[in-house]
Protein backbone atom coordinates (compact mmCIF):
# COMPACT_ATOMS: atom_id res chain seq x y z
CA UNK A 1 0.00 0.00 0.00
CA UNK A 2 2.62 2.30 -0.98
CA UNK A 3 3.20 4.16 -4.63
CA UNK A 4 5.99 6.85 -5.26
CA UNK A 5 6.41 8.88 -8.32
CA UNK A 6 9.18 11.61 -9.22
CA UNK A 7 7.41 14.95 -9.35
CA UNK A 8 9.31 18.37 -10.41
CA UNK A 9 8.44 21.53 -8.88
CA UNK A 10 8.71 24.62 -10.76
CA UNK A 11 9.16 28.02 -8.47
CA UNK A 12 8.80 31.22 -9.94
CA UNK A 13 10.81 34.45 -8.88
CA UNK A 14 9.07 37.64 -9.57
CA UNK A 15 10.09 41.03 -8.48
CA UNK A 16 9.02 42.34 -4.57
CA UNK A 17 6.36 44.65 -4.46
CA UNK A 18 7.73 46.21 -1.44
CA UNK A 19 10.85 47.82 -0.21
CA UNK A 20 11.70 45.40 2.08
CA UNK A 21 11.63 42.04 -0.19
CA UNK A 22 13.18 42.44 -3.58
CA UNK A 23 12.03 38.84 -5.06
CA UNK A 24 8.55 36.93 -4.20
CA UNK A 25 8.76 33.34 -5.19
CA UNK A 26 5.61 30.98 -5.41
CA UNK A 27 5.38 27.54 -6.52
CA UNK A 28 3.93 27.62 -9.58
CA UNK A 29 3.31 24.19 -11.08
CA UNK A 30 4.65 20.59 -10.59
CA UNK A 31 6.28 18.10 -13.00
CA UNK A 32 5.11 14.74 -12.95
CA UNK A 33 7.20 11.93 -14.00
CA UNK A 34 10.18 14.99 -14.19
CA UNK A 35 14.29 14.08 -14.10
CA UNK A 36 16.41 15.31 -11.47
CA UNK A 37 16.90 19.02 -11.60
CA UNK A 38 18.81 21.98 -9.66
CA UNK A 39 17.19 25.30 -10.12
CA UNK A 40 17.47 24.85 -13.90
CA UNK A 41 15.85 27.91 -15.71
CA UNK A 42 12.65 27.02 -17.55
CA UNK A 43 11.88 30.25 -18.96
CA UNK A 44 11.58 33.78 -18.53
CA UNK A 45 9.33 36.92 -19.12
CA UNK A 46 10.86 40.00 -18.46
CA UNK A 47 11.72 40.30 -14.71
CA UNK A 48 10.18 37.18 -14.10
CA UNK A 49 12.08 34.04 -14.34
CA UNK A 50 10.52 30.13 -13.81
CA UNK A 51 13.18 27.56 -12.40
CA UNK A 52 12.42 23.67 -12.16
CA UNK A 53 13.68 23.97 -8.58
CA UNK A 54 14.04 20.19 -7.96
CA UNK A 55 12.22 16.32 -8.43
CA UNK A 56 10.81 15.29 -5.30
CA UNK A 57 9.19 11.76 -4.47
CA UNK A 58 5.36 12.31 -4.55
CA UNK A 59 4.57 9.34 -2.20
CA UNK A 60 1.20 7.89 -1.32
CA UNK A 61 0.54 5.75 1.84
CA UNK A 62 -2.62 3.53 2.34
CA UNK A 63 -3.26 4.75 5.69
CA UNK A 64 -3.70 8.09 4.34
CA UNK A 65 -6.34 7.77 1.46
CA UNK A 66 -8.90 9.80 3.66
CA UNK A 67 -6.47 12.64 3.30
CA UNK A 68 -5.98 11.86 -0.52
CA UNK A 69 -9.88 11.76 -0.98
CA UNK A 70 -10.42 15.32 1.20
CA UNK A 71 -7.76 16.92 -1.64
CA UNK A 72 -9.46 15.68 -4.50
CA UNK A 73 -13.29 16.60 -3.51
CA UNK A 74 -12.03 20.20 -3.03
CA UNK A 75 -12.95 22.78 -5.87
CA UNK A 76 -8.94 22.57 -6.91
CA UNK A 77 -7.64 19.42 -6.26
CA UNK A 78 -3.82 20.73 -5.63
CA UNK A 79 -0.61 19.27 -4.11
CA UNK A 80 1.24 21.24 -1.59
CA UNK A 81 4.70 21.76 -2.26
CA UNK A 82 6.99 22.57 1.71
CA UNK A 83 9.97 25.02 1.38
CA UNK A 84 12.29 26.16 3.68
CA UNK A 85 14.24 29.66 3.33
CA UNK A 86 18.12 28.91 2.80
CA UNK A 87 19.61 32.30 3.37
CA UNK A 88 22.94 30.39 3.84
CA UNK A 89 22.57 28.10 0.54
CA UNK A 90 23.09 28.96 -3.03
CA UNK A 91 19.37 29.16 -3.61
CA UNK A 92 16.73 31.30 -2.16
CA UNK A 93 14.72 28.55 -1.24
CA UNK A 94 14.94 24.74 0.08
CA UNK A 95 12.27 22.44 -1.40
CA UNK A 96 11.57 19.61 1.13
CA UNK A 97 8.49 17.82 0.59
CA UNK A 98 5.50 17.51 -2.14
CA UNK A 99 2.38 15.99 -1.19
CA UNK A 100 -0.97 15.39 -2.06
CA UNK A 101 -2.47 15.52 1.95
CA UNK A 102 -4.07 18.45 2.96
CA UNK A 103 -3.67 16.85 6.49
CA UNK A 104 0.21 17.15 6.06
CA UNK A 105 0.52 20.04 4.64
CA UNK A 106 -1.40 21.69 7.72
CA UNK A 107 0.78 20.31 9.96
CA UNK A 108 3.90 22.05 7.96
CA UNK A 109 2.01 25.10 8.35
CA UNK A 110 1.24 25.30 11.76
CA UNK A 111 5.18 25.08 13.19
CA UNK A 112 5.27 28.80 10.94
CA UNK A 113 8.91 27.72 9.82
CA UNK A 114 8.11 26.21 6.42
CA UNK A 115 6.57 27.96 3.35
CA UNK A 116 3.73 25.48 2.02
CA UNK A 117 2.40 26.41 -1.11
CA UNK A 118 -0.56 24.67 -3.14
CA UNK A 119 -0.30 24.32 -6.84
CA UNK A 120 -3.02 22.73 -8.80
CA UNK A 121 -2.35 18.87 -9.82
CA UNK A 122 -2.70 18.09 -13.85
CA UNK A 123 -5.09 15.58 -14.48
CA UNK A 124 -2.64 12.94 -15.31
CA UNK A 125 -1.83 13.16 -11.73
CA UNK A 126 -5.22 13.53 -10.17
CA UNK A 127 -6.22 10.14 -12.10
CA UNK A 128 -2.91 8.34 -10.44
CA UNK A 129 -4.06 9.50 -7.06
CA UNK A 130 -7.75 8.62 -7.55
CA UNK A 131 -6.79 4.77 -9.08
CA UNK A 132 -4.65 4.97 -5.93
CA UNK A 133 -7.70 5.97 -3.36
CA UNK A 134 -9.92 3.68 -5.11
CA UNK A 135 -7.78 1.06 -4.70
CA UNK A 136 -6.58 1.09 -0.96
CA UNK A 137 -9.42 3.36 0.89
CA UNK A 138 -11.74 1.62 3.32
CA UNK A 139 -14.42 3.58 4.89
CA UNK A 140 -14.10 3.53 8.88
CA UNK A 141 -17.67 2.55 9.80
CA UNK A 142 -18.93 4.70 13.00
CA UNK A 143 -19.61 2.54 16.08
CA UNK A 144 -21.63 4.64 19.33
CA UNK A 145 -20.31 4.07 22.31
CA UNK A 146 -22.51 2.47 25.10
CA UNK A 147 -22.72 3.99 28.41
CA UNK A 148 -22.13 1.16 31.20
CA UNK A 149 -25.05 0.13 33.31
CA UNK A 150 -23.17 1.45 36.25
CA UNK A 151 -25.93 3.68 38.88
CA UNK A 152 -25.16 7.15 39.99
CA UNK A 153 -28.37 7.88 42.05
CA UNK A 154 -27.13 5.70 44.57
CA UNK A 155 -26.17 6.86 48.33
CA UNK A 156 -22.53 6.73 48.84
CA UNK A 157 -21.29 4.70 51.40
CA UNK A 158 -18.39 6.37 52.71
CA UNK A 159 -15.97 9.28 52.50
CA UNK A 160 -12.46 9.49 51.20
CA UNK A 161 -10.27 6.30 51.37
CA UNK A 162 -11.34 3.38 53.56
CA UNK A 163 -7.76 2.82 54.42
CA UNK A 164 -6.96 5.60 56.33
CA UNK A 165 -9.30 6.72 59.52
CA UNK A 166 -10.81 9.70 60.06
CA UNK A 167 -11.36 10.80 63.14
CA UNK A 168 -14.78 13.15 62.00
CA UNK A 169 -16.76 13.55 58.99
CA UNK A 170 -14.92 15.63 56.95
CA UNK A 171 -17.56 17.58 55.76
CA UNK A 172 -18.68 18.95 58.72
CA UNK A 173 -17.68 22.22 59.90
CA UNK A 174 -15.39 23.92 62.20
CA UNK A 175 -16.79 24.05 65.89
CA UNK A 176 -16.97 27.76 66.75
CA UNK A 177 -16.08 28.80 70.46
CA UNK A 178 -18.28 30.55 72.51
CA UNK A 179 -17.17 33.11 74.61
CA UNK A 180 -18.62 34.50 77.38
CA UNK A 181 -18.73 38.09 78.22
Amino acid sequence: MYRTLPVGVVLRKTPGVTRWAAWSWTASAVLPGAGAADWRELRREGEAVEYHAATLALELHGAETEAYLHGLTAKVPSLYVVMRDDADGDCPLDVLLVTASPYEAQDYTDSGEEIVEKVPMPAGLIAWVREFVEEFHEDEVFVKRRRDKKRIDLVQDGVGDARISQISDVYASPARKRRLH
